[in-house]
């Protein structure tokens, strides 16, 4: 008689589990603990140092990824629980790129590091401590933090998320041998009349998210049949303020949008949509070989593409201009906005995209006011060219290092880059690692920089070798493919890449 199937799997079962469970002389195997008190997290420490890494950006989660678990205790704090792969989210905002691509995250099942989701709060370097508050709920993860938190909510939204904000998180300490601060910065808005409100920034995944539902909000709010000729023509005239690496790259995004997708999909409106780009300086790409710059700004009037250079952003605000308003109605004139320029006067946008620089974040000017050296133009914090913090009479503090553009190593003018910040993580890890701190210096190498310039075009400066055209295009995708922290986004993006090529990108609002 056969046995029941049931059974045997069952006897099986109980005879696996007699063989593995554990017993008085073979306990369970460590495993790491993902949550964790602080006086468990003492105890797990054991003999190893404990680094405390703030931030997860560039330079905060390469030192955590490459930093020895075996000979050093590392604890990741930021508000968000992500990394970042920046140069991905100008196609991610327009759909050539989905969003989780962009994304890798600090906990992984491979990952030794502990995480705790919050802000660092005061910081006290002589006892070598630090207040954290929880940020699990901070209803804005993900979005910058330079625009009005409740602009273009509803009036319950507000409420609800004034209450939210209202609730501050809890706190808690935590000692460190050795504290890294990569905390970042913020955008910088000059004090601008109305950006802060109403500006669309590019520095996480939800400003792209963020952008990306506003330009198909202006296309199918041009689309409807109660929209007047005047506001079509607003609501399709797109503003980027910033001539950076940035703001080209996103206005590049965008025309390809515009000619390969919104052309087919919206053919009667295409004719009235309009990207310019605005700047304080002479030239856009500053940072390249006026060559290169030249042949960018050429390549953008091909494209139909307007640069403005030498002009002045005085407001921007909600609604149509006034001279609109007094020849005619307009319709609904809160669904667009008014961008005030010294040179041109008012004008009607659909949206603002602003990258014009860095501001200092408020940890540095807060937490660490009145205990470090700053830099006198950037705010910054200033370090030697060990990365180590100095103090105002010039002493190094030994254990407290600063990375990211929130640091900045005493008489270099390193740009304030992602190459510098994940090439003083890389060098600071290893040092650690090594031991042999001490006996080094951080230089920079220049890799070359790069900029997309649309229809499959861009620009390539590197150890004086100059490239532009499709074949810099192809670098440029080669290079941030191979730069992708993980194989399951380097398998994402070209496959992403294929299927929007293919089938077109993704309109649909969500």
């Amino acid at each position: 008689m056969l046995p029941l199937r049931g059974h045997a799997l069952s006897a099986r079962a109980t005879k696996l589990y007699s063989t593995w469970r554990p017993t008085a002389n073979a306990p369970l195997r460590a495993v790491h603990k993902r949550n964790i008190t602080t006086q468990q997290l003492d105890a797990e420490r054991q003999d190893r140092e404990r680094i405390i890494v703030l931030g997860s950006g560039w330079a905060g989660y390469t030192l955590a990824r490459d930093l020895d678990p075996k000979k050093y205790q590392v604890v990741v704090i930021s508000p968000r629980s992500y990394f970042v792969f920046t140069p991905l989210l100008a196609g991610a905002s327009v759909g050539t790129q989905e969003f989780r691509t962009t994304l890798e995250p600090v906990r992984t099942r491979r990952s030794k590091n502990h995480f705790f989701q919050g802000w660092a709060d005061a910081v006290d370097l002589e006892g070598q401590s630090l207040t954290i508050e929880e940020a699990v709920e901070d209803p804005w993860q993900g979005r910058s933090l330079t625009f009005d938190r409740h602009a273009h909510e509803s009036e319950a939204q507000r409420a609800h998320e004034k209450q939210v904000e209202a609730k501050k998180g809890q706190l808690f300490d935590l000692k460190w041998d050795k504290l890294v601060i990569a905390v970042g910065c913020y955008n910088q808005t000059f004090n601008t009349k109305g950006v802060r409100e109403n500006a669309f920034f590019l520095k996480d995944v939800g400003d792209a998210r963020r952008i990306r539902n506003r330009v198909l909000e202006c296309f199918e709010t041009a689309a409807l049949p109660t929209t007047s000729d005047a506001m079509r023509k607003h609501l399709l005239n797109f503003a980027v303020v910033g001539g950076g690496p940035t703001g080209i790259e996103w206005s590049a995004e965008l025309h390809d949008l515009i000619q390969e997708d919104m052309k087919r999909i919206y053919p009667d409106l295409v004719q009235h949509a309009q990207i310019t780009v605005y700047d304080v300086a002479p030239n856009v790409l500053s940072m390249f070989d006026e060559r290169l710059s030249q042949y960018a700004m050429a390549q953008f009037n091909r494209q139909g593409i307007s640069i403005k250079t030498s002009h002045h952003i005085e407001d921007l605000r909600v609604g149509a201009p006034e001279a609109t308003k007094q020849h005619g109605d307009v319709g609904d004139s809160a669904s667009c906005y008014t961008i005030k320029i010294t040179e041109e006067g008012e004008i009607g946008i659909g949206m603002c995209v602003w990258s014009t620089g860095l501001m200092m974040n408020p940890f540095v000017s807060n937490a660490l006011a009145g205990k470090v050296k700053r830099h006198d133009k950037t705010g910054g914090i200033v370090t030697n060219e060990r990365l180590q913090v100095k103090k105002d009479d010039d002493s190094a503090l030994q254990h407290v290092y600063a990375l990211e553009d929130c640091a900045v190593i005493e008489d270099t003018s390193y740009p304030a880059t992602a190459q510098v910040a994940s090439q003083k993580a890389g060098w600071l890890g290893t040092r650690f690692n090594k031991g042999d701190i001490e006996q080094q210096k951080f230089t920079y190498k220049n890799l070359g920089v790069m900029a997309y310039l649309g229809n499959r075009n861009a620009i390539l400066q590197s150890d004086g070798d100059d490239i532009s055209g499709r074949v810099a295009w192809f670098i440029w995708r080669s290079a941030y493919l191979a730069k992708s922290v993980s194989w399951r986004n380097r398998i994402l993006i070209p496959t992403y890449w294929f299927v929007n090529w293919l089938f077109g990108r993704d309109v649909s609002r969500f």
